[in-house]
């Protein structure tokens, strides 16, 4: 006789992944944010070390995808240190405007610090916002961007749906985020690079190899591009397409608002 399937007691803490450890879902978002807290400062240099520079051509790709136009509005999520913010000022012009949000105020402050340096910081506002439930309007923007972001949200569904709401008809979602490798032999090159050099990376230059662990044990438990493109399409997004960039090891989704 089939033994019946394993239920928790009633009472079980629900869990959330945090890298490949299990943790109480109410306390992942605060572990996340003492993950960047520590990374802030050294946040751009890591990118440019770890990807070699790559982060920002696939960044430069995703800003081709968003469709705006001069007098546009556009909302760039998780926006960190605002390389896509920087980018998505320049498309939208004098009369749009752009939201930097991010729900850590160590990587915010680094974001507004850079937009002072660029001289934009009058023209980008700055929100300490949850993906997970937006506090702007329903359909107020033309364009939601979220880089290598949505990985570190407890509720994935929920920031998906989130994005969705605040899309004007017409709008359009951009979701920039590590995937899994598509090339034949990447996958096991991708493993060792990830597990080995990028922790020892991380405790040489920001004196933290447990952040950059993590950070590589978040990248696997992300859904891959075909499940993150059933989950977008459950939040309402329509004709949501992917594009693979260096092999996989990182995918832009897009999806629409009709």
């Amino acid at each position: 006789m089939a033994r019946p399937p394993h239920t928790p007691p009633a009472d079980a803490q629900p869990t959330a992944d945090f890298g490949f450890e299990r943790v109480p879902r109410a306390d992942k978002a605060e572990r996340v944010r003492a993950v960047f807290d520590s990374v802030a400062s050294r946040y751009d240099l890591m990118n440019d070390l770890m990807s070699f520079g790559a982060h920002r051509l696939w960044k430069r790709f995703a800003l081709v995808q968003t469709g705006l136009r001069p007098g546009m509005r556009a909302l760039d999520l998780a926006g960190g240190t605002g390389d896509l913010a920087r980018g998505l000022v320049q498309q939208v012009g004098e009369t749009g405007s752009v939201v930097l949000a991010d729900i850590n105020a160590a990587m915010l402050e680094q974001g507004r610090a850079r937009l002072v340096d660029a001289g934009l910081s009058d023209r980008v506002e700055c929100v300490l916002a949850d993906a997970e439930a937006l506090p702007f309007a329903d359909r107020s923007f033309d364009c939601v961007t979220i880089a290598f972001g949505l990985r570190n949200v407890t509720d994935k569904d929920a920031a998906l749906a989130s994005m969705f709401r605040v899309l004007k008809p017409g709008g359009r979602a951009l979701v920039l985020e590590f995937s899994t490798p598509t090339t034949p032999g990447l996958a096991p090159l991708y493993d060792l690079y990830s597990f080995k050099v990028l922790p020892a990376l991380g405790r040489l230059v920001a004196d933290d190899a447990d952040s950059y662990r993590y950070l590589a044990e978040s990248i696997r438990r992300h859904p891959d591009q075909a499940t993150l493109t059933a989950m977008m399409q459950r939040a309402g997004f329509d004709r949501v397409a992917h594009h693979d960039l260096a092999g996989g090891i990182v995918a832009l989704h897009k999806g629409f608002r009709f």
